[in-house]
């Protein structure tokens, strides 16, 4: 690695680092406001609906995977939405291809976050995906 390129990596991961805390201190004072026993964890997982080799997953196989797998696990409730998803593949090549978003509100607790990870292994596995993407945050909920 020549000089340059050092400092332009070392200018980049600071600039990272500054998002990462504006971000964490953001959620930080949104929380500030939110009685404890409202405080939960959202969840959403991005399930992309192409298999790699064959037919792509249909509605009828995503809604037994929802009533199966999903809801016995999330019995107060979820949501999921349709989306349309591009990511690189281990392969290098960019695929596109339709996907279901599923949103989970839920506490912190190991039942959930083993809960969670069962449902993107079992996906995983039965749809030969390469990955179930998981993105968390916290949030103040009030019903």
């Amino acid at each position: 690695m020549n000089l340059k390129t050092g400092v332009a990596a070392a200018a980049l991961a600071l600039a990272l680092t500054g998002c990462t805390t504006a971000s964490q201190k953001n959620n930080s004072v949104a929380m500030q406001g939110c009685k404890a026993e409202n405080v939960m964890q959202q969840t959403t997982l991005y399930f992309g609906l192409s298999r790699p080799a064959g037919n792509d997953i249909t509605a009828q196989e995503w809604q037994q995977f929802v009533d199966r797998d999903v809801t016995p696990r999330f019995r107060d409730g979820l949501t999921v939405f349709d989306a349309r998803g591009q990511w690189l593949g281990n392969d290098g090549k960019v695929a596109r291809e339709q996907s279901k978003a599923l949103m989970l509100i839920h506490g912190t607790d190991a039942q959930s976050e083993a809960s969670i990870e069962a449902l993107r292994g079992i996906y995983k596995s039965r749809f030969a995906q390469e990955s179930v993407m998981r993105v968390d945050r916290p949030v103040c909920v009030q019903f």
